[in-house]
């Protein structure tokens, strides 16, 4: 074999690397498109786009925020609705315990059947009351067109409206009225 020859069979040397070959060892210059704009103008056109961008997602996040808020009051409006429904429902119940009690007949006023009906009635008002329903205060009180609904309007020796007699117990819960306390009315 010549030198020549055994000079092929050898591996290459760095310094006799093929062109198409890329050196190693000389640092590559990143590529940069060839734009006209000036780098400086590229600098501000991204960060341009990323205030913009960063813009865009703030107000996304504050929609989805006021989104789920919005949510959240609609719930609760529901359960509001949806709880005074089922308590509108059930006061008729409630009306016709009171009113087998205010005529119990004096005999029967002891007798412990008649005891366990106003256990009934005592609980139905406390789980009214945990549910953040009470009761609209009427007899004594200035009519309130808001609260109470008159039946009948008695001419009395003065200018203000008074409840004079309740007719049918009224409840709200808050400040939304359920139903309306049925009453008369009288001026003072």
């Amino acid at each position: 074999m010549s030198k020549q020859d055994h000079h092929h069979n050898e591996p290459h040397h760095k310094d006799h690397q093929d062109a198409g070959t890329p050196n190693n060892d000389t640092p590559q210059q990143p590529t940069t498109p060839a734009v006209d704009v000036p780098l400086e103008d590229e600098v501000l056109a991204l960060q341009q786009h990323i205030e913009d961008l960063t813009a865009a997602v703030q107000r996304e996040r504050a929609d989805a925020m006021n989104l789920r808020r919005r949510h959240d009051e609609q719930m609760a409006a529901l359960r509001t609705t949806v709880k005074a429904g089922v308590i509108q429902e059930l006061l008729p119940v409630i009306d016709n315990f009171e009113r087998a009690l205010k005529h119990v007949p004096e005999e029967l006023q002891g007798n412990a059947y008649i005891k366990g009906v106003q256990g009934v009635v005592k609980q139905f008002e406390k789980t009214l009351a945990d549910m953040g329903v009470r009761k609209i205060k009427t007899v004594g009180e200035p009519f309130n067109p808001h609260l109470h609904e008159a039946v009948s309007m008695e001419d009395g020796d003065g200018d203000e409206e008074v409840v004079s007699e309740e007719l049918q117990s009224g409840y709200q819960m808050g400040d939304e009225v359920i139903r309306h306390a049925m009453v008369r009315v009288t001026t003072r």
